[in-house]
Protein backbone atom coordinates (compact mmCIF):
# COMPACT_ATOMS: atom_id res chain seq x y z
CA UNK A 1 0.00 0.00 0.00
CA UNK A 2 2.60 2.21 1.07
CA UNK A 3 4.98 1.49 -1.89
CA UNK A 4 2.16 1.91 -4.37
CA UNK A 5 1.18 5.36 -2.98
CA UNK A 6 5.16 6.21 -3.04
CA UNK A 7 4.89 5.37 -6.31
CA UNK A 8 2.14 7.84 -7.24
CA UNK A 9 3.83 10.22 -5.73
CA UNK A 10 6.97 10.24 -7.19
CA UNK A 11 5.08 9.66 -10.75
CA UNK A 12 2.96 12.82 -9.94
CA UNK A 13 6.77 14.84 -8.95
CA UNK A 14 7.68 13.39 -12.72
CA UNK A 15 4.84 14.90 -14.19
CA UNK A 16 5.32 18.37 -13.14
CA UNK A 17 8.88 18.19 -14.17
CA UNK A 18 10.50 18.20 -10.27
CA UNK A 19 13.87 16.21 -10.80
CA UNK A 20 13.86 13.33 -8.43
CA UNK A 21 17.47 13.41 -6.45
CA UNK A 22 18.05 10.58 -3.91
CA UNK A 23 17.29 13.56 -1.15
CA UNK A 24 13.88 14.04 -2.36
CA UNK A 25 13.05 10.52 -2.93
CA UNK A 26 14.68 9.74 0.38
CA UNK A 27 12.27 12.11 2.31
CA UNK A 28 9.45 10.82 0.16
CA UNK A 29 10.01 7.67 1.07
CA UNK A 30 10.67 8.04 4.88
CA UNK A 31 6.86 10.31 4.72
CA UNK A 32 5.16 7.06 3.25
CA UNK A 33 6.72 4.88 5.12
CA UNK A 34 6.10 6.61 8.87
CA UNK A 35 2.47 6.56 10.07
CA UNK A 36 4.11 9.05 12.79
CA UNK A 37 3.05 12.76 11.09
CA UNK A 38 6.86 13.61 11.31
CA UNK A 39 8.01 16.83 11.85
CA UNK A 40 10.43 18.37 8.99
CA UNK A 41 13.16 18.33 12.39
CA UNK A 42 12.22 14.82 12.44
CA UNK A 43 12.94 13.73 9.15
CA UNK A 44 15.92 15.99 8.76
CA UNK A 45 17.24 13.66 11.69
CA UNK A 46 15.96 10.32 10.70
CA UNK A 47 17.84 11.07 7.29
CA UNK A 48 21.26 12.90 8.37
CA UNK A 49 23.12 10.10 8.49
CA UNK A 50 22.15 8.00 5.38
CA UNK A 51 22.67 12.19 4.11
CA UNK A 52 25.08 13.69 5.61
CA UNK A 53 25.32 16.68 3.82
CA UNK A 54 21.55 17.43 3.19
CA UNK A 55 20.30 20.55 5.35
CA UNK A 56 17.26 21.26 7.32
CA UNK A 57 16.74 23.93 4.63
CA UNK A 58 16.46 21.07 2.04
CA UNK A 59 13.96 18.98 3.69
CA UNK A 60 11.76 22.21 4.42
CA UNK A 61 12.07 23.34 0.47
CA UNK A 62 10.91 19.54 -0.30
CA UNK A 63 7.96 19.26 1.59
CA UNK A 64 6.98 22.85 0.20
CA UNK A 65 7.54 21.34 -3.01
CA UNK A 66 5.33 17.85 -1.99
CA UNK A 67 2.52 20.48 -0.88
CA UNK A 68 2.51 21.88 -3.99
CA UNK A 69 1.93 18.84 -6.30
CA UNK A 70 -0.40 17.44 -3.18
CA UNK A 71 1.26 14.27 -2.39
CA UNK A 72 1.85 15.53 1.24
CA UNK A 73 -0.34 17.74 3.66
CA UNK A 74 1.02 20.07 6.26
CA UNK A 75 -0.42 19.94 10.08
CA UNK A 76 -0.17 22.78 11.87
CA UNK A 77 -1.09 22.41 15.81
CA UNK A 78 -1.09 25.40 17.91
CA UNK A 79 2.30 26.77 18.37
CA UNK A 80 4.15 23.47 17.85
CA UNK A 81 5.80 22.84 14.70
CA UNK A 82 4.18 21.84 11.66
CA UNK A 83 3.70 18.16 11.05
CA UNK A 84 3.29 16.70 7.18
CA UNK A 85 0.91 13.60 6.56
CA UNK A 86 1.35 11.71 3.24
CA UNK A 87 -2.24 10.23 3.59
CA UNK A 88 -4.11 13.20 1.66
CA UNK A 89 -7.39 11.52 1.74
CA UNK A 90 -10.12 12.98 4.48
CA UNK A 91 -9.64 11.66 7.42
CA UNK A 92 -9.33 12.79 11.10
CA UNK A 93 -6.52 12.87 13.97
CA UNK A 94 -6.37 11.89 17.50
CA UNK A 95 -3.58 13.69 19.27
CA UNK A 96 -1.85 12.58 22.60
CA UNK A 97 -1.22 15.35 25.12
CA UNK A 98 1.29 13.93 26.49
CA UNK A 99 3.63 12.70 23.87
CA UNK A 100 2.12 14.46 21.16
CA UNK A 101 1.80 11.20 19.00
CA UNK A 102 -1.09 11.79 16.68
CA UNK A 103 -2.96 8.73 15.03
CA UNK A 104 -5.19 8.89 11.73
CA UNK A 105 -8.81 7.92 11.71
CA UNK A 106 -12.00 7.93 9.48
CA UNK A 107 -15.64 8.68 10.46
CA UNK A 108 -17.51 9.19 7.45
CA UNK A 109 -20.91 10.22 9.12
CA UNK A 110 -18.82 13.49 9.53
CA UNK A 111 -18.33 14.21 5.85
CA UNK A 112 -22.51 15.26 5.74
CA UNK A 113 -20.79 17.87 8.09
CA UNK A 114 -20.23 20.34 5.43
CA UNK A 115 -23.08 20.07 3.42
CA UNK A 116 -24.89 21.20 6.67
CA UNK A 117 -22.49 23.81 7.31
CA UNK A 118 -23.40 25.37 4.19
CA UNK A 119 -27.00 24.89 3.87
CA UNK A 120 -27.51 26.54 7.79
CA UNK A 121 -24.90 29.49 7.10
CA UNK A 122 -24.89 29.93 3.39
CA UNK A 123 -21.13 29.66 3.13
CA UNK A 124 -19.39 27.99 0.70
CA UNK A 125 -17.35 25.63 2.44
CA UNK A 126 -13.97 24.50 1.29
CA UNK A 127 -12.58 22.21 3.91
CA UNK A 128 -12.94 21.25 7.54
CA UNK A 129 -10.44 19.78 10.18
CA UNK A 130 -11.65 18.11 13.34
CA UNK A 131 -9.14 17.02 15.83
CA UNK A 132 -9.69 15.10 19.20
CA UNK A 133 -6.91 15.26 22.02
CA UNK A 134 -6.32 12.69 24.88
CA UNK A 135 -3.59 10.47 25.82
CA UNK A 136 -2.63 7.18 24.08
CA UNK A 137 -2.14 3.87 25.22
CA UNK A 138 1.16 4.03 26.02
CA UNK A 139 1.25 7.49 27.73
CA UNK A 140 -1.44 5.69 29.71
CA UNK A 141 0.36 2.99 30.84
CA UNK A 142 3.70 4.86 32.15
CA UNK A 143 0.92 6.78 34.13
CA UNK A 144 -0.07 3.82 36.12
CA UNK A 145 3.31 2.54 36.48
CA UNK A 146 4.16 6.17 38.40
CA UNK A 147 1.44 5.76 40.45
CA UNK A 148 1.75 2.18 41.85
Amino acid sequence: MASERLQHAVDSLKSTKVRMTPQRHAILEFLFETMTHPTADEIYKALEGKFPNMSVATVYNNLRVFKEVGIVKELSYGDSSSRFDSVTNSHYHIICNDCGKIVDFHYPALDEVETLAEHVTNFQVQSHRMEIYGTCPECMSKQSIAHD
